[in-house]
């Protein structure tokens, strides 16, 4: 029977925004092209607090916001200042650089925030990694959607089970959200090279194993498992073709160090530019390396 490996993530804490971080791993440094793995954990902010990721800089990647509960407003130096919501997808493609922030709207901090999603970082392949930076909201309606038999399948980005997603992406992959009701039984999707699974809420067993909630399950090549929910369960499905080795350096990804070290002098210098009418704060460039693998 086939096994799968199973990671338990680094908890994290995000300008104040708590977070698990299964990817990367000393056990498992990517899936696919997604290198980087941040489940932001349930939240809920008293009255004049909220999130507050303050201006900071990304290169070499594409980053996927996705919520189950809360709203995040996504401002950067391309001028786009838009909020997103459950359901609902930012696709936001660093390339060459971008600067942006992540904020609670004060309407909503002055009653109180409340957060719980996903962000992931997709490494863009070689031939891509210096393009110019773009942005894209999605609304549900972009991503295909299956309920019945107590499952709900929305296909966030990529394409599985026949259908694609609205979201432009530059290599082969799939990410998936379940929810599941107690004794589901589903299957992943087939047809990709690395694939994981991230319970969110909940346990599901897969295999032999049961993993639970905060767990990530990265499954064989060739595994064809049946995953069934041993309660309610909220499950990220991922995976895809890998793009080659990678520097991950903060918020850089690149597949050459020298670019690391040219978008880490940018950002210390004010190179990157911060976006009009917010540019009093941002994170300063980190004196050492941030950790960054699960154990």
């Amino acid at each position: 029977m086939n096994t799968p490996l199973v990671i338990r993530p680094r908890a994290e804490d995000v300008e104040g925004q708590p977070i698990l971080r299964p990817l990367p791993s000393a056990k498992c440094r990517s899936v696919g092209p997604f290198v980087f793995f941040d489940h932001m954990l349930e939240t809920r902010y008293p009255a004049g607090k909220g999130m507050n990721i303050r201006q900071h800089p990304h290169i070499g990647l594409s980053t996927l916001t996705y919520l189950f509960e809360g709203e995040i407003l996504h401002h950067d130096n391309l001028g786009y200042d838009q909020a997103i919501r459950p359901g609902e997808v930012n696709w936001m493609t660093a390339g060459s650089g971008i600067v942006h922030s992540e904020r609670t709207a004060p309407e909503i901090r002055a009653a109180g925030a409340r957060m719980h999603g996903m962000q992931a970082w997709v490494a863009l392949p070689t031939e891509f990694e210096e393009v110019d930076p773009s942005f894209h909201h999605h609304s549900a309606a972009d991503m295909p959607t299956f309920e019945g038999d107590g499952l709900t399948a929305r296909l966030i980005a990529g394409e599985a089970y026949g259908g694609s997603a609205k979201v432009k992406t530059h290599s082969p992959l799939f990410y998936v959200h379940w929810e599941m009701g107690p004794d589901v039984r589903t299957t992943p999707p087939k047809g990709h090279s690395e694939r994981a699974l991230y319970v969110a809420r909940g346990s599901v067993e897969v295999g032999d194993r049961i993993i639970h909630a905060g767990q990530m399950a990265v499954l064989e090549k060739t595994a064809e498992p049946v995953v069934r929910a041993t309660e309610d369960s909220t499950v990220m499905l991922l995976g895809g073709e890998p793009v080659g080795p990678r520097h991950i350096w903060w918020n850089f990804v690149s597949s050459s160090q020298d670019r690391i070290e040219q978008a880490k002098a940018d950002w210390k210098a004010g190179r990157m530019t911060l976006p009009a009418g917010d540019d009093q704060e941002f994170i300063p460039l980190p004196e050492n390396e941030p950790a960054k693998a699960a154990d």
